[in-house]
């Protein structure tokens, strides 16, 4: 209990940027990235957020791109960011040591619709020998390890939008626990049109195709959604003496992780959120502080109606009333699913770093009873030295996570 980890380095890749400082710079705007997509034409929701000006040719190089799925380029490219930013050479570690965790909602589907097509035209022969090993989820693990040589554990989480958050918990397990000295771990995850015909059929992205721009409002009175996003994210995480002694720079500390099921409903959250405020609290033991040490909240927030209402009723009840600023990330980038929590959680570290508060897109009028201190307009500076860290899912997975300041 109390004990912490080191993160040493943020490798950011999402809708606001390509690197952590364009994402914070974008965040700080406060403006939704949604947009009409071409890929979704035809679809009764054709809007999403997606990561812009990334080549995975000129990063990854034709072969491998090739190779892979997009949520792997993704992924391998934010571990390679992460892994830069901590200054950290794997061969010198010893590599057995570092271990790779990633959180990944479900199996990559952008290239399964040729592949299921040749099935359906009876041409099993013409399916790509490619289509399992580029598309399931532990592969985005399997590649970061050959390409960063860390050949410690290996594998993905998969509990929906809980994954990233879960997987960095797990990854601060394994490290108090001794198993390694160094975890990279985060979460990755594209789209498909498959992804977007789905959850449009569940009712749950929001309708306003026409004003893409004001379709994700997480908190506000009049949400009805939230908007498809994709990215990725990794921090690397080190037992804070191995990093102290390799001279590593702590960007932030992990100090409490929880994690809970509902146990109520395949998809709809607890109305009360109590899974969510179990998990909460557990973080909070976790971590050795009490409700008053946060001072920030990176929530959940995903713009759906009864989503956002069940944790507004969590950290209303959690903070007794006077909840710290609130800011919901989805707002600008949208739901990267998967990899949702691993983004907030890097957004987290540099609200830390900057004791700022980044603002929530579309937020005019809140619920009734339900009202939250949301940053909204322009970032807001605020002394604080812990931040929490949330995310609940489908299957009533609930997690969150506590950061701290070095």
């Amino acid at each position: 209990m109390g004990e912490a980890v080191a993160v040493t380095g943020v490798g950011l890749l999402t809708p606001a940027g390509c690197d952590a400082a364009t994402n914070w710079a974008n965040l700080c705007a406060g403006r939704s990235l949604a947009a009409r997509n071409p890929k979704l034409a035809g679809l009764a929701v054709d809007i999403s957020c997606d990561v812009p000006d990334f080549d995975p040719v000129a990063e990854l190089g034709g072969r491998l791109t090739r190779r892979l799925d997009r949520f792997a380029h993704l992924g391998i490219a934010a571990a390679r960011r992460a892994v830069a930013d901590a200054d950290l050479r794997i061969a010198e570690c010893p590599p057995e040591r570092v271990g790779v965790v990633l959180g990944v909602g479900s199996n990559s589907l952008r290239t399964y619709t040729a592949e299921f097509t040749r099935l359906g035209q009876e041409r099993p022969a013409a399916i790509s020998p490619l289509a399992l090993p580029r598309s399931v989820p532990n592969m985005v693990a399997g590649e970061i390890a050959l390409d960063t040589g860390a050949r410690g554990p290996n594998f993905t989480v998969s509990s929906a939008c809980a994954s990233g958050t879960n997987a960095l918990g797990i990854a601060r397990g394994m490290l108090l626990g001794g198993m390694c000295d160094v975890v990279l771990a985060g979460g990755s995850e594209s789209w498909s049109r498959m992804t977007a015909a789905c959850f449009s059929q569940m009712r749950a992205l929001s309708s306003r195709t026409d004003r893409p721009e004001l379709a994700s409002r997480p908190f506000d009175r009049d949400r009805d959604g939230f908007v498809l996003g994709e990215g990725a994210a990794v921090l690397v995480l080190e037992r804070l003496g191995y990093a102290r002694d390799r001279g590593a720079r702590s960007r932030a500390l992990l100090c409490g992780y929880g994690s809970s099921a509902d146990a109520h409903h395949p998809t709809a959250p607890h109305p009360d959120g109590a899974g969510a405020e179990q998990a909460v609290r557990q973080a909070l033991v976790d971590a050795g502080c009490a409700p008053g040490d946060i001072g920030h909240v990176n929530a959940h927030g995903t713009s759906t109606p009864l989503g956002d209402a069940a944790e507004a009723r969590m950290l209303r009840r959690v903070f007794h009333g006077r909840v710290p600023p609130v800011t919901a990330t989805k707002s600008v980038v949208g739901h990267a699913l998967g990899a949702a929590g691993a983004i907030e959680a890097a957004v987290t570290v540099l609200a830390l770093e900057r004791q700022q508060v980044p603002p929530t897109a579309n937020l005019g009028r809140q619920d009734s009873g339900l009202e939250l201190d949301v940053v909204t307009g322009a970032p807001r500076r605020v002394d604080f030295g812990r931040a929490l860290s949330t995310s609940f899912a489908f299957g009533g997975q609930n997690a969150a996570l506590v950061f701290g300041a070095p």
